[in-house]
């Protein structure tokens, strides 16, 4: 099998009083897509921010056990965040370019973080960056224009192209689609499976028919629980939970 490239052991959340998550376990293997579905509040964008500590910027949150990445614990001790959220990399449901050029958007934090070079080094880094997003040749000639100018299916890709500028290990998508028209979610679809030769990627979604066209891997949660993990296809066509099979038919959701 895959080598696991995030591994959750007996990972629990509160919010306050309210138990979100309820002792997941759960290997995502590297260059794979692997696709978390199940209703609205069932624990899985809440999950998805465990990975890259993003719920350590809301208050009372308590977390327990450990989630590990290449076999580092990103919870320990001694671990900077920064460098955490840097590995794994963030999309959002809404594209939030920042209010810059669409070539300081990528080139922003691989300087910052002193990973290139200003010049040449930099024009190669946004280059790339935005070709592996699919967005070159579309924005080649206005790279000195604002990003929030595109229109929202390319905003999404400049996002991804700024998420991928930091050479991040992992990719998390919350739901990187909901907002956009059929076009525009189609070609994000074709650019995560273009994408998981470089990088691995974890999708939120809650269309399951994307689920079933890009994951290689599917979890249902479903109110704080993994209720199950599998090959999509084994998922979708012959789930072993009945809970499972009543959410892909939709009798209840």
């Amino acid at each position: 099998m895959n080598k696991i490239k995030v591994k959750t052991e007996k990972l629990k959340l509160w919010y306050g009083e309210k138990q979100a998550l309820k002792s997941i376990d759960l290997d995502i293997y590297a260059n794979k897509i692997t696709a978390f579905i199940g209703p609205s509040g069932c624990g899985k964008s809440t999950y998805l921010r465990c990975l890259n500590r993003m719920n350590d910027l809301i208050d009372n949150v308590k977390i327990e056990g450990r989630v590990t990445l290449d076999g580092h614990d990103i919870y320990g001790k001694d671990v900077d965040v920064v460098a955490v959220r840097r590995k794994v990399g963030m999309v959002f449901q809404q594209p939030n370019p920042f209010p810059k050029s669409i070539y300081d958007n990528i080139a922003y934090a691989p300087l910052m973080h002193d990973m290139v070079k200003k010049g040449k080094e930099c024009d190669v880094l946004v280059e790339n960056s935005l070709k592996d997003a699919g967005l070159w040749e579309e924005v080649k000639d206005k790279l000195h224009e604002p990003g929030t100018a595109l229109s929202g299916g390319q905003q999404q890709r400049l996002c991804i192209a700024r998420t991928i500028a930091v050479k991040p290990d992992v990719i998390l998508m919350d739901e990187p689609t909901s907002a956009l028209d059929p076009l525009s979610t189609q070609t994000i679809e074709n650019l995560m499976v273009k994408l998981k030769d470089k990088f691995t990627i974890i999708v939120v979604t809650h269309n399951m028919q994307q689920a079933a066209r890009v994951a290689d891997m599917t979890a249902f949660f479903h109110l704080g629980d993994l209720i199950e993990y599998d090959e999509t296809e084994k998922i979708f066509v012959n789930p072993r939970e009945e809970k499972t099979e009543q959410y892909i038919t939709g009798k209840f959701g």
